[in-house]
């Protein structure tokens, strides 16, 4: 972990969303469809109710804050954060199309908000603090920011097992790419996902009775080709594990991912189960 530069790890990571946010608005329908039933759990956990103030921590295009918004009512607020404006400009204007007028769009770091203290009923975080380096820390604000009672929920893949779809690109570029193996403690998208992991990072930034569930939901596509492109041109994780290969290799890369997740694929078209966890926690 010594070669680990955070600073230039997040600034990295905000590069590639500036660049991939369009895509990422673009495959709204495929995220909607997929990652919809996570949404659903985490506002349940969060237990919000009209008039609830809510923060979203990696909000990216806008999910689960859209959602949150609906929940809370008129009467109440939610922020959307993120450390790429471009993302967030998608996101305030997904609000507009919904017709939301209590969701406010914000750019910032979500480790080091710059938020007042006991403030908001609930802290979101949907597939956006498992990329965060310091990820306790970020938990330690958001039970600052929460007000006495209040809730945290986050989202993370679990196994690389359970998420093949994702694991399988890893896999072959990390090999392709001659990248050493993950180191524990990282960020990345299974960082939070092993069992017991979740309960264990909310007990330890200040969270009581943590509790996570599992939530299996199929990622659903025409083809293996489909994944290719959806994963090629959104998920920057993939895109920054490739950077240093010339584009030729690239393309190699991705032209054997696509062989090897033709596995979910069938005359019905590309479907492979995927598993997230949800975990909660109280101030």
């Amino acid at each position: 972990m010594q070669d680990f530069d955070p600073v230039a790890f997040k600034e990295t990571t905000r590069q590639q969303w500036q660049k991939a946010a369009l895509a990422w608005h673009r495959w709204t329908p495929t995220l909607q469809a997929w990652l919809g039933p996570v949404t659903e759990a985490m506002l349940d956990l969060a237990k919000l109710k009209a008039g609830d103030r809510v923060v979203d921590l990696g909000a990216g295009a806008g999910e689960p804050s859209l959602s949150a918004a609906e929940r809370v009512g008129p009467s109440g607020h939610v922020l959307a954060t993120d450390i790429s404006s471009n993302i967030l400009e998608f996101a305030a204007q997904n609000a507009r199309e919904r017709g939301l007028t209590n969701l406010q769009t914000r750019v910032m770091d979500g480790e080091k908000p710059d938020l007042p203290d006991d403030t908001f009923d609930a802290v979101l975080s949907r597939l956006g603090l498992i990329y965060f380096p310091d990820r306790e820390g970020a938990l330690r604000s958001a039970h600052r920011m929460i007000k006495r009672g209040g809730r945290v929920v986050l989202a993370s893949f679990s196994t690389p097992e359970q998420n093949r779809f994702f694991s399988i690109p890893i896999s072959v570029i990390r090999r392709r790419a001659r990248l050493a193996p993950p180191v524990p403690g990282l960020p990345g998208p299974f960082s939070l996902g092993a069992p017991g992991m979740m309960e264990d990072t909310l007990r330890r930034a200040g969270f009581a009775d943590p509790t996570a569930q599992a939530v299996r939901t199929p990622l659903r596509l025409a083809s293996a080709a489909e994944c290719v492109r959806f994963e090629r041109e959104s998920f920057g994780a993939l895109q920054q594990m490739l950077a240093a290969l010339p584009e030729a290799e690239q393309d190699a890369a991705w032209e054997e991912i696509e062989q090897e997740l033709r596995t979910f694929q069938d005359d019905a078209g590309f479907e492979a189960g995927t598993e997230l966890i949800v975990g909660a926690g109280t101030k």
